[in-house]
């Protein structure tokens, strides 16, 4: 593999720049560089403001996604039920965890962003809609990735079969649609027709997922994973921040803005979720350690290694060439090394960090005011500052 992009200038992994030392691993958030308004920068909040926009969201959006979950078929409902953390798999009432509503926060902070609180409250429905839709994804993905743990409970199809785990997906999406359909703002038509065309986004960057992963690591570009990783990940993100400019009334430019906004830091969301893959504490992430280097995942970090040229990605290619041996722990510990050792941890850290700094200027093309920004950077510092 040859060297590859980062950011504007080619550099491999771990490499250092022009007159320079390497890039330290740290990925600054955005409130850490200057403000897209003023180039002023404010520190870096302790991530309290997030979490409580996130709490507001879940209240907000739960009620609107509960009803719809609700509305569904018994076996269905039972299954999307079990999935939200609602219900356990005996169908007896939980309180488990639903996910962090990054996304719908993301439609509810562009609409008032753009168009003020009263925009923000028209947009619950589209809001619960991105959230059903990225549920959907969540469902199919883990039957295709053979993945049996999500948010500390066994995966839908662990429980309760592929095939069943599918079709509840299949009503997500469908009920997402539906609550589009029914709401009478005039943007829910144009927001409908973009989420249908998100969702299309979305089935083909999992489709390269899957691809990718039968090919040879050699055989994988860097510039493939990150382009998978933009309609997989990307996507649904600028999605959801288009979402909330249309239902603010705002213009295609704005609107193309946030998408691009949401798009970059779904990025940086990525490469973040990939390093948690690889080295994040499964008692956060409620996964086991180093899932994805024993399901041979191609992530960016480990094709950023693999593209170093360096002693360490020739002994990263024939680990991964090797099938995954249950419960060798050690096997784990020596191919997160050789990620690590060929740059792949920092690269994926840097990269993050450029990532953001691009979405940042998508967001000051459409919102100047960092005061009227402030939940997106909220929300964005969140993104490239979480743990699981």
């Amino acid at each position: 593999m040859t060297e590859f992009m980062t950011g504007t200038a080619r550099r491999a992994p771990g490499a250092a720049p022009p007159g320079g030392a390497a890039e330290k691993p740290a990925v600054p958030g955005p409130r850490d560089r200057r403000s897209p308004a003023t180039g002023t920068g404010d520190g870096p909040p302790d991530g309290q403001e997030a979490a409580a926009l996130l709490e507001r969201t879940r209240a907000l959006v739960d009620p609107r996604l509960r009803a719809a979950v609700e509305s569904l078929p018994g076996p269905m409902r039972r299954i999307a039920l079990y999935h939200f953390g609602w219900q356990s798999a005996d169908g007896t009432p939980a309180a488990g965890n639903a996910g962090k509503a990054i996304r719908p926060a993301l439609v509810l902070a562009a609409a008032s962003a753009l168009g003020g609180p009263a925009a923000a409250a028209s947009a619950v429905r589209a809001a619960a809609a991105v959230e059903l839709v990225h549920n959907f994804t969540l469902l199919h993905d883990d039957v295709m990735d053979r993945d049996t743990t999500r948010r500390h409970r066994p995966t839908a199809w662990t429980v309760f079969g592929d095939a069943d785990a599918i079709l509840a997906g299949d009503a997500l999406q469908a009920l997402a649609l539906r609550l589009l359909a029914e709401d009478e703002h005039p943007a829910s038509g144009p927001a409908a027709a973009r989420l249908a065309d998100c969702v299309v986004e979305l089935c083909a960057g999992q489709h390269a997922d899957t691809a990718l992963e039968r090919r040879a690591p050699d055989e994988v570009t860097l510039d493939e994973v990150l382009a998978m990783a933009e309609a997989k990940t990307g996507a649904l993100l600028g999605c959801a921040c288009a979402l909330g400019a249309l239902y603010a009334g705002a213009g295609e430019e704005d609107v193309a803005a946030l998408d691009g906004f949401g798009r970059q830091a779904g990025l940086a969301f990525q490469l973040i979720d990939d390093v948690i893959g690889i080295w994040g504490d499964p008692q956060r992430t409620g996964k086991p350690a180093g899932a994805d280097l024993a399901a041979r995942k191609k992530s960016l970090p480990v094709v950023a290694a693999l593209a170093s040229g360096t002693p360490a990605a020739t002994e990263l290619a024939e680990l991964y060439g090797k099938p995954y041996v249950a419960g060798d722990t050690e096997g784990i510990a020596r191919t997160a090394l050789a990620v690590e050792r060929a740059g792949g941890r920092e690269w994926a850290q840097a990269e993050a960090a450029d990532r953001m700094a691009r979405a940042m200027q998508e967001l000051a093309r459409a919102v100047p005011a960092p005061e009227a920004a402030g939940d997106l950077l909220a929300l964005a510092e969140f993104v490239t500052r979480r743990r699981s």
